[in-house]
């Protein structure tokens, strides 16, 4: 058939949110392996700063965008799992769902229960697998129980607010981290047992009174440069560091002795991509989170809306923390 005219946010070069342009493009038939996937809404993440902005490099031209939901329209040889008409979502390599349709390997696509909407949909996939994979398979040494302490920064993003409510369900104590009042307010009402304005107070000092001087079992840092000394202060001796983002910028370099000295703690660096590497550890990862969803135990939080040819703004208010929850692009 024909091929089928689209938009698409495309970069030549890296830099600010000036160099995305939404383009005409066309898109053809999905080959072995791929589905073609008609969007009905995009997910806004952090990772598209970083991808746009050259810290995370990547061949140019690139269209941007890693998460999205919508119908699908064409289902490439071998693909089981997925059929024309499924609703469906995902987070996924390669780069480019900042587009009306595309074609994409189907390994990391998802169909998407009837009951969760595809804006909920497209908000969910990145920042809530995410969270999955932070609070059930990043675990100090000694494990997790009902009742521990957790540090987690921005806990009013998009990736905070599920795992405040994730953590909540599961018994854990989560210290939240936010940059304003009103932020620290929604954290709590999302299930933080304890919220921080690090912009008015010390969190290591706070983090240490909350827990009787002893410090948290985990940190979960999406925030990097600015934290990063803090975060291993507010460890409990074998505590873990999770670092999986760089908003402030990436960590410098550290001597390892560094952690011996904060009590023989544990740093790792993760990133979701490393965790859905086959069709069955992603489908056993969404349907947990599907499943918490649909529940009613995490509720998504779409707090801002964007037509696709506004994404220059969308990236400015992401930047300078305007935003609150998760934010999804229209088509």
């Amino acid at each position: 058939m024909p091929p089928i005219p689209s938009r698409a946010v495309r970069i030549e070069q890296v830099g600010g949110p000036e160099q995305m342009q939404l383009v005409p493009v066309s898109v053809g038939d999905p080959g072995p392996g791929e589905v073609r996937i008609r969007h009905h809404a995009i997910g806004l993440n952090f990772i598209d700063v970083y991808q746009r902005s050259g810290l995370y490099s990547l061949p140019l031209p690139l269209q941007l965008g890693m998460e999205g939901a919508g119908v699908v329209e064409a289902v490439g040889e071998g693909v089981t799992h997925l059929r024309v008409g499924d609703r469906a979502a995902y987070a996924a390599n390669p780069p480019g769902s900042y587009c009306d349709v595309r074609v994409m390997p189907a390994m990391n696509v998802c169909r998407l229960p009837d009951a969760i909407s595809f804006e909920a949909g497209a908000a969910m996939m990145l920042k809530g697998l995410t969270a999955q994979y932070l609070l059930k398979k990043c675990k100090p040494v000694e494990g997790l129980a009902p009742g521990d302490f957790v540090l987690f920064h921005a806990a009013a993003g998009g990736v905070g607010l599920i795992a405040c409510q994730w953590a909540r369900a599961l018994g854990l104590q989560l210290i939240g981290t936010a940059g304003s009042d009103a932020k620290c307010a929604l954290a709590l009402a999302n299930g933080a047992a304890h919220a921080i304005n690090y912009t008015t107070e010390d969190f290591v000092a706070r983090v240490k009174a909350i827990t009787g001087g002893r410090g948290v079992k985990v940190v979960y840092d999406s925030i990097g440069k600015d934290t990063w000394e803090g975060s291993l202060d507010c460890l409990a001796p074998f505590g873990l560091l999770v670092t999986f983002g760089n908003a402030s910028g990436p960590v410098p370099p550290f001597a390892p002795a560094m952690l011996a000295a904060k009590g023989s703690v544990y740093v790792t660096r993760q990133t979701l991509f490393s965790h859905i590497t086959s069709r069955e550890r992603t489908q056993a990862m969404a349907d947990d989170l599907f499943g918490v969803v649909a529940s009613g135990q995490v509720q998504i939080h779409v707090d801002q809306r964007y037509p696709l040819d506004q994404v220059q703004q969308a990236h400015r208010d992401l930047e300078a923390r305007k935003t609150t929850g998760s934010t999804v692009l229209l088509p």
